[in-house]
């Protein structure tokens, strides 16, 4: 392998490293025009990349389309995302998080869902289509979800009940689904908790 210095190499290995895909290519191709006869094989000795990769930088000295490009890669190269690829995975997405979204009562386009993204990934896989927290973040933004989750900064206490309760709502609801009715979901602790009636002069709390 015809060679520079030792230190030169290394400022170009480093510089190299700097570059985008398609200026490394180009960076490795000019190094190995310079070297001559076996100039590709020291050029790709020297920055560690594919023979390939430099035929290709090479090529692209002949191309004036190819040199005006200001992309990285051409029009429709690289990989497809998982949004494009995976059949039905906006239905299988959408059903998933059915029982975990919830929405604002003063704004129909406005909705949430407490899940993380991980956990909804974990779900997905469940239904089997494993996908990155990445795809997840794309579903999430293509179907205007928003992430929300409670924030309590004073404890409220427990209530021996508490698990009962959402057990019974969650057999009523299934109930009321497989019966073919709707089911409306509405959280009233916002002003209810507080909410105070006067009865003939007299401060009492509202019953609920």
């Amino acid at each position: 392998m015809k060679s520079y210095p030792t230190e030169i190499e290394q400022h170009m290995q480093r510089f190299y490293q700097t570059l985008s895909e398609k200026d490394r290519r180009r960076y490795a191709a000019i190094e190995a025009l310079k070297l001559g006869y076996g100039g590709i094989s020291d050029s790709c000795q020297l920055f560690d990349c594919d023979y390939r990769a430099v035929a290709h930088g090479i090529e692209d000295f002949h191309s004036e389309t190819a040199l005006q490009q200001l992309a990285i890669r051409q029009p429709g190269g690289g990989r497809k995302s998982a949004c494009e690829t995976i059949p039905d995975l906006d239905t299988i997405f959408l059903r998933v998080l059915a029982e975990h979204t919830a929405g604002s009562p003063m704004d129909e386009t406005i909705k949430w869902t407490h899940l993380t993204r991980q956990e909804i990934a974990t779900l997905l896989a469940d239904a089997g289509v494993a996908v990155s927290v990445t795809v997840v973040d794309q579903l999430l933004e293509k179907h205007h979800f928003r992430k929300r989750k409670a924030v309590k900064t004073v404890a409220t206490g427990a209530h021996d009940q508490r698990d009962a309760q959402f057990e019974n709502s969650a057999r009523l609801k299934a109930d009321y689904h497989a019966a073919g009715n709707p089911i409306l979901s509405m959280d009233v602790k916002k002003k209810s908790s507080s909410a105070i009636s006067t009865v003939r002069g007299r401060s009492t709390p509202k019953k609920r």
